[in-house]
């Protein structure tokens, strides 16, 4: 067994507004430079929907993650071998008209307009060429128009649907979307790393954060093709790969990432999880429908007294163990089952998990409270959002998966409406707890950690990684000069 750390993270569907002030925090902090206009570290998409970059979902066009060769693994583009052969070319990078062509206006011409009878205009201007151009795509420009034909129609999730469940999605009685915000994954067994001929990108030994030195970096872009979300991004000024870092800066001075700091909707929750790092190959080996679970199998009890011993005996601090115990991405992912990975089947073991959105979940008009839990299965098989649209986003297509956890969400929904409205029978909302297979306890835990949290308890950092760097004989701030970040003033401590 070789135990390792990672801090990981649970977004919350059900709590997204699509407000957008997680991107605008990420952007003013870290890409407002020349050359990183078009790069959202974190970019909140409307599903159903293309996404950003155009189709970034579909590893067909993008050839990235992994894929199974036999009894092996192998990167969908290719070997390190393969990819030196598309550096002067590579078919399968996003083009700039799949992210969009940054813009700004010509305020000028509003400021210094002659006086006249015409009202003065700003032309939209690239922040490439610096020449007029034509709007024709955005950050977030599907938000709008999510279920229309354009947009929705051409989800690669929504392709694959039967030609029923696509009626059934876009029945305008029934049309729906939900917000589902994305950043890098931080994966245990990340394309990128893979990718990468010159081994600039590396994960953090203490927390599995994924990085790029930007002195080793030489701009080749074979991470961008690796990476399966499209979450690295090539600067066009600097010549360098550049990608959200989870604010490890923040988080050494014991501050949470500033996109959780900032989120309104406190979708947000952030700790740390143990898992067995000599399983990974075998996980990511499973079949599509297994990954989800195999890779909950993977993550480790921080509260097993053996897991606890072996911990310490791989080196990790008490420390980061008793953030592990108090971690709530361990809760979510682990103990009660109801987070689950995006698109397992790319096989790169990611550690950003999602709660799949209950919305309403009805959409049959005559099916009151009292039908919930009678009507258990036909209520989840006609469900707004079909099931196997959501076992494609969160399962790798196992549909039973993504069941499980919205019986576990249904059987919270109606265990606090009897306690505050005291309209459903104890005998329904036990047969709810019952078929979910959760306790009453269980569910209390769920109601408080998404509803009543303060943030120390959302996100939940070991105070203790920027001492540890420290004694392994690495100055954090030196770290950051290596990676680009420039020269900071020590951070203030908190501990």
């Amino acid at each position: 067994m070789n135990i390792r750390a990672q801090v990981s993270t649970v977004f919350h569907l059900d709590k997204c507004i699509g407000c957008h002030t997680c991107s605008i925090a990420c952007k003013n902090l870290w890409t407002d430079r020349k050359g990183t206009e078009y790069m959202w570290w974190n970019n909140v998409e409307t599903k159903p929907g293309t996404g950003y970059p155009t189709k970034w979902e579909d590893q067909e066009q993008y050839k990235g993650g992994w894929e199974r060769s036999g009894s092996q693994l192998q990167l969908k583009m290719g070997g390190r071998a393969g990819a030196l052969g598309k550096i002067f070319h590579n078919p399968d990078l996003p083009t700039i008209d799949d992210y969009y062509e940054p813009f700004t206006f010509k305020y000028g011409d509003l400021t210094s307009a002659p006086a006249g009878d015409d009202q003065p205009t700003a032309r939209p201007i690239s922040m490439i060429s610096g020449k007029p151009m034509k709007i024709e795509a955005g950050p977030n420009w599907d938000d709008d128009l999510s279920g229309s034909n354009i947009y929705a129609a051409n989800d690669p999730g929504v392709v694959k649907l039967t030609a029923e469940e696509q009626q059934q999605l876009f029945a305008i009685e029934k049309m729906v979307f939900f917000h589902m915000p994305r950043k890098c994954n931080h994966c245990l067994n990340a394309g990128c790393v893979a990718s990468c001929p010159s081994g600039a990108i590396y994960k953090r030994g203490e927390d599995g954060i994924v990085l790029i030195n930007q002195d080793k970096c030489r701009g080749w872009r074979m991470c961008v093709s690796g990476c399966p979300y499209k979450k690295t991004y090539y600067g066009w000024t600097s010549g360098k790969s550049e990608k959200c870092i989870l604010c490890y800066p923040r988080q050494e001075a014991g501050e949470a990432p500033a996109c959780f700091q900032s989120c309104v909707g406190r979708i947000r929750y952030l700790g740390v999880l143990l898992y067995d790092a000599d399983r990974i190959e075998a996980t990511a080996m499973k079949e599509d429908g297994e990954l989800a679970a195999a890779q909950r199998e993977m993550i480790l009890d921080p509260h097993d007294p053996a897991i606890q011993a072996a911990a310490l005996k791989a080196g990790i601090a008490e420390e980061v163990l008793a953030a592990a115990q108090k971690s709530p991405t361990y809760k979510f992912v682990k103990e009660w089952g109801i987070a689950l990975p995006l698109h397992p089947e790319f096989r790169t073991l990611p550690m950003l998990f999602y709660v799949p959105p209950l919305l309403p979940v009805l959409s049959v008009a005559n099916q009151g409270a009292q039908k919930l839990a009678e009507d258990f299965f036909t209520t989840l098989e006609n469900a707004r959002l079909p099931m196997q649209y959501l076992a494609g986003l969160f399962a790798g297509g196992n549909v039973e998966e993504v069941k499980a956890v919205y019986r576990r969400l249904i059987a919270v929904r109606m265990q606090r409406r009897s306690a505050s409205v005291g309209d459903m029978a104890d005998a329904e909302v036990a047969k709810a707890r019952e078929t979910a297979a959760i306790s009453p306890e269980q569910v209390e835990a769920i109601y408080r950690m998404t509803s009543l949290t303060t943030i120390k308890e959302r996100i939940v950092i070991p105070s203790m990684l920027r001492d540890q760097a420290i004694e392994a004989g690495i100055d954090p701030e030196t770290h950051k000069q290596e990676m680009g970040f420039g020269k900071r003033q020590p951070a203030k401590r908190r501990w």
